[in-house]
């Protein structure tokens, strides 16, 4: 699969110190540290989009569903340039801009306001739809759940109508640290490739796995990565 996705002077090794920057109460820790991997090999290998770029209507899409635990994503951010790293000791203070839940109007980078369960998939369904609208067979639309949110039945007829309209510039990544109240034989994968759905289950800490299955060809259907993680405490 080829790439140009930007680098920088930040390594993988930096973003343990960057997420110890934010302290605070309310961290969601567990919800930040099961997307930290799958979120650094997608910014560092992937996705098309770059601080110069935050407003090209050629970049890729990413929309982070799990708000709700934000640190890795605002530490991959800090590496990659978005923001700057001096924003994160302020981590959830009042004067911060970066919130418990990412506020797309003041995170730089950031494509969507997030942090309630199921919403994510949906919105990132309708982006993909919008650029087919327009005509930009480009940009690949992003979108980050966690295991959880698929008790909400907003993501199923996403996922449903998803694939029977071949979005195939839709990308799903899953991170399954076993926080599902529901689950379905044969596992997560197979909620979607019931639908039409191109799959991939793969180690949610093995960089180069990740790498594979973000870039499996897919021709004609959207795409499913499910990260499976140590399950959360």
């Amino acid at each position: 699969m080829t790439s140009t996705a930007v680098h920088s002077a930040y390594g993988y090794d930096d973003l343990p110190r960057l997420m110890g920057l934010m302290t605070g109460d309310e961290k969601h820790g567990p919800a930040a540290t099961s997307t930290l991997d799958a979120l650094w090999v997608l910014y560092e290998r992937v996705l098309r989009v770059s601080p110069e770029r935050v407003d090209d209507p050629e970049r890729d899409r990413f929309l982070l569903s799990k708000g709700h635990g934000p640190m890795a994503y605002y530490a991959v951010l800090a590496a990659k340039g978005f923001l700057g790293e001096a924003l994160l000791p302020g981590f959830g203070s009042y004067d911060s801009p970066l919130g418990h839940h990412p506020d797309r109007l003041l995170v730089p980078g950031a494509e969507i306001s997030s942090g309630s369960l199921g919403h994510g998939l949906p919105l990132a369904v309708g982006t993909a739809l919008g650029l087919r609208a327009q005509g930009r067979t480009g940009p690949a639309v992003w979108v980050l759940i966690g295991d959880a949110e698929l008790d909400e039945g907003s993501n199923h007829e996403a996922i449903a109508y998803a694939g029977a309209v071949g979005l195939e510039r839709l990308h799903t990544l899953v991170i399954d640290n076993a926080s599902a109240t529901h689950g379905w034989p044969g596992g997560i994968a197979s909620r979607f490739a019931a639908e039409g759905w191109s799959t991939a289950t793969v180690d949610g800490r093995d960089h180069q796995a990740l790498y594979e299955a973000y870039g499996a060809p897919h021709p004609g259907r959207p795409h499913a990565v499910v990260a499976r993680v140590e399950p959360k405490n």
